[in-house]
């Protein structure tokens, strides 16, 4: 993550420094980088004086972080619509060509066809 903290060599305040993008027409061609506090542009991002950090002491460890959930097992979730080759969406149906009906992502049957060019995520 980028530094924000900075000391501003114009104004000499503890301020936070912003990146606002340049724009040439709908492309992005450079940074520009400025004091928060008083406008000052600086050159480059070299010639700014961020502060310097200092270890703060953190009330969580690794174990308070939530690992990330398997919801389905392995082949749990491998028959459903979603994933069939007859399986046909548009924005505003979701239609069944075998079945000649409208279906939901989450149905399943029994004529289940993996399609080849759908993935499986494995939520």
């Amino acid at each position: 993550m980028n530094k924000v903290e900075i000391i501003c060599q114009n104004c000499k305040q503890d301020t936070l420094l912003k990146r606002e993008p340049i724009y040439d027409g709908f492309n992005k061609i450079g940074t520009k980088f400025v004091c928060a506090s008083c406008g000052f542009i600086f050159k480059n991002e070299e010639s700014i004086s961020f502060k310097i950090s200092k270890n703060k002491k953190s009330i969580f460890n690794n174990e308070d972080f939530i690992k990330q959930k398997k919801i389905f097992d392995e082949d749990e979730n491998n028959q459903l619509c979603r994933y069939c080759s007859f399986y046909l969406i548009n924005p505003f149906t979701q239609y069944c060509s075998i079945h000649k009906k409208e279906v939901e992502a989450t149905d399943t049957c029994d004529k289940f066809e993996k399609s080849s060019t759908k993935k499986n995520d494995n939520l």
